[in-house]
């Protein structure tokens, strides 16, 4: 007889385990010449030697499959358990544009023609570029890639930022501490992160510096490596900002830069970085540009025909 211990780290216990250990007798079920014991946040398995090899194997493979889908249900705990291939039918199953599954049953995916080619651009080039107007999910979908790539291992840490224009990066005359001046600016960003993981893990993967959120300007002089990193509202990013920005990106990084060339909030006489990055930096190979438009709109239908109405206007 023989006795291993396998840690349960970085997934929500309840949820594992199930309502009332319902996965847990699961598990128990499928391994019934196995003395299973779970206490904390690992599960301790006594018996023979080959028996608990297949347990540590299946554990292993319901543990990443938590981490990749969010998730944990009856029909695919018993795939997983039971079937030698259980794995490659789960993910058969599994709606191939589908980023992430998040909250409350929430899948996100690319709804559109342009989110698409911006999610297959992402696969194939280190900086894309996503522009468009507001609403057509340029930076929902950015971060899903980024929240993707995190849950798949594929990087270690996401680093979100944004120009902190309306304050000319001098936010000091703002009440509160640091974080509570910037916040409001990153708004967005943790919108998007709680749509697609638990609020106690994003909390918790910001205090361990997994997800970083910070104003464009707390970037200058660092190397950005092992991370998925996004700069939105980079219309109101100046060129030096930008070429800053660009230049932090270390061997193995991914950036999307995402803007709205219609609304860039910079002085009358300050160019925006955005506008001259997509003359200067168009023919450079493993840089891709992604424009949206008003038919990639996810928002409001209403919000479709503003847009249109003022792209009308304007001609």
């Amino acid at each position: 007889m023989r006795e291993i211990i396998i840690p349960i780290e970085s997934v929500n216990l309840i949820e594992f385990f199930g309502v009332n250990d319902e996965n847990l007798e699961q598990i128990r079920k499928s391994f019934p010449e196995l003395k299973l014991v779970a206490r904390g946040n690992e599960i301790k398995a006594v018996g023979e030697e080959q028996p608990l090899n297949e347990f540590k194997d299946k554990i292993n493979l319901l543990i990443d499959h938590f981490h990749k889908y969010g998730g944990l249900n009856e029909s695919t705990l018993k795939l997983l358990l039971t079937k030698e291939n259980g794995e490659a039918v789960v993910a058969q199953q599994t709606t191939n544009d589908v980023l992430v599954y998040g909250q409350n049953g929430l899948l996100v995916r690319a709804k559109s023609m342009n989110q698409r080619k911006l999610v297959e651009s992402s696969e194939k080039n280190d900086i894309v570029f996503a522009i468009g107007p507001a609403g057509t999910g340029k930076t929902y979908t950015a971060v899903a890639l980024a929240v993707r790539a995190l849950k798949n291992r594929e990087i270690k840490r996401i680093i979100l930022c944004r120009p902190a224009v309306e304050a000319g990066e001098n936010l000091g005359f703002l009440p509160g501490d640091l974080k509570e001046k910037i916040d409001p600016y990153l708004r967005p960003l943790y919108d998007a992160l709680f749509d697609m993981m638990a609020g106690e893990k994003v909390k918790s993967y910001i205090e361990n510096g997994i997800i970083e959120v910070a104003p464009l300007a707390f970037m200058r002089g660092r190397t950005l490596d092992n991370a998925f990193v996004i700069l939105d509202e980079a219309q109101n990013a100046t060129e030096s900002q930008l070429k800053m920005f660009l230049t932090r990106m270390g061997p193995s990084a991914k950036f999307i830069v995402t803007g709205d060339i219609t609304q860039i909030d910079l002085p009358r006489q300050q160019p925006s970085g955005l506008i001259q990055a997509m003359n200067i930096l168009k023919e450079v190979k493993g840089i891709d540009f992604i424009y949206l438009d008003a038919t990639d709109v996810v928002r409001h239908k209403l919000v479709r025909q503003i847009i249109t109405a003022y792209d009308n206007d304007k001609k």
